[in-house]
């Protein structure tokens, strides 16, 4: 015995939830008429239409649209990949507020999901061999990069580099090279 089609069945399925919710337009915008969606309050033909053979209707794919979502979930997916390594590297509650707008509690949680311990109180500071190597680190590769001092995000990466291969909390890495910057070292 051969079965319905199955597109047939979901475009009754949606075209009988959209009479419910109102959305004759919705309806109307897909191809029916209202001739064609009166006759669906009868049951003997809804079910003639639901369980026919043969497909009454196609799909169109518009792929710009598919971009837009597909490249706005790679971008959500990338943001929260940096905001965790961001928050990993010891970023403070202050830079993921101005860099990506999170509040204090929406920082709170997310360090408690990825399993970070709350810290109470500011970071200590370098100490003065720890300021030599962060500026033998960083100086060099902002130099070779060629970075802009206004450039913040590529600033910022580069600081979240150096925290990172030298095992210190961001925070304390970025507030030490905004110092150099603000003093004119740089």
């Amino acid at each position: 015995m051969d079965t319905p089609h199955t597109l047939n069945q979901a475009v009754i399925a949606q075209v009988l939830q959209d009479l419910r919710s109102g959305q004759l337009r919705r309806c109307l915008s897909i191809g029916f008429t209202e001739q064609q969606l009166a006759a669906l309050k009868r049951p003997e033909l809804l079910s003639v239409l639901a369980n026919a053979q043969v497909g009454w209707c196609t799909v169109k794919v518009n792929a710009a649209v598919v971009q837009r979502i597909l490249t706005q979930a790679i971008a959500v997916t990338e943001e929260v990949a940096a905001i965790d390594r961001l928050l990993r590297a010891g970023a403070s509650t202050e830079m993921m507020s101005q860099y990506h707008g999170l509040t204090h509690q929406e920082v709170a949680t997310r360090r408690n999901v990825l399993g970070l311990s709350q810290r109470k109180g500011r970071h200590p500071t370098l100490n003065e061999d720890q300021d030599v190597e962060l500026w033998e680190r960083w100086k060099p590769l902002r130099d070779q990069r060629n970075l802009a001092l206004d450039d913040e995000a590529a600033m910022l990466e580069l600081a979240l580099e150096v925290a990172e291969a030298m095992t210190l909390p961001l925070a304390v890495v970025w507030a030490t090279i905004q110092g150099w910057v603000e003093q004119r070292l740089v």
